[in-house]
């Protein structure tokens, strides 16, 4: 299948990379659900894992002036430990359960804070933390944890460039714990990596034209369009288990 529409799959991944760096939580909440229409859920997993890889590199270099340490300690650890959790547990549990609970929760959570704009979560260290775990045990299980580090991450109020570089070294850790999980868990297919360089290539195209579009919309406009995207993605979230 992915021969015969593999000019779509290319270009369905530079959309999902431009707007996952538009929405500063990365490409892998929009690459999943595009990945599987191509392939099976464990081959997706791996292959979102490797193409993070690739994806966070590039934005760290684009975004690099602006990281909160602060936060990639209180978030980014959490994160770290649970992905190897999620991962590890992602061969016993029934995914499409999950999957749904995961719409959902992005559905609700999204369509609260764009009708109660001065509702924000506070920006502790506590709420750091548990951000950090529950969007690490995400994208270990699921494939994608960005959204909710993304929800968590708003609350720190930072720029848009610190927004973007934090969330990229605290998934560039992540993925780095996955990738390793999913080898062991055989997820990873060797057939297809010859996708990776394709793939890194990609990351970088659309790293620079979702920067460039940074460039053209205010803070405020920022947020609003994160947390559209983050409703959109728990409408696809349904959308591609329903199909």
């Amino acid at each position: 299948m992915l021969s015969k529409y593999f000019g779509v799959f290319l270009f369905l991944v530079l959309l999902a990379e431009i707007l996952g760096t538009v929405g500063g939580f990365g490409s892998s909440v929009f690459f999943v659900p595009v990945a599987n229409y191509f392939f099976k859920f464990q081959t997706v997993l791996g292959l979102t894992a490797l193409f993070h890889l690739a994806s966070n590199v590039v934005k760290i270099a684009f975004f690099k002036k602006g990281i909160d340490k602060r936060v990639i300690i209180y978030l980014g650890i959490p994160a770290v430990v649970f992905v190897i959790i999620g991962a590890y547990l992602s061969q016993f549990f029934n995914t499409k359960i999950l999957s749904y609970f995961l719409g959902g929760f992005l559905i609700v959570l999204s369509i609260v804070f764009l009708i109660f704009k001065d509702l924000v979560i506070k920006a502790s260290n506590k709420n750091a933390i548990i951000g950090g775990i529950l969007s690490g045990f995400s994208a270990g299980l699921l494939g994608t944890g960005g959204a909710i580090r993304g929800i968590t991450l708003s609350a720190f109020k930072m720029t848009k460039e610190k927004f973007i570089a934090t969330s990229a070294i605290i998934d560039l850790g992540v993925d780095l714990s996955r990738s390793v999980v999913y080898y062991n868990n055989g997820y990873i297919d060797k057939s297809l990596l010859y996708l990776i360089p394709i793939l890194l290539v990609i990351s970088i195209i659309g790293t620079y034209i979702g920067k460039k579009i940074l460039n053209t919309i205010s803070q405020d406009q920022f947020r609003n369009f994160v947390l559209v995207l983050i409703l959109l993605i728990g409408i696809s979230t349904f959308y591609t288990l329903w199909i």
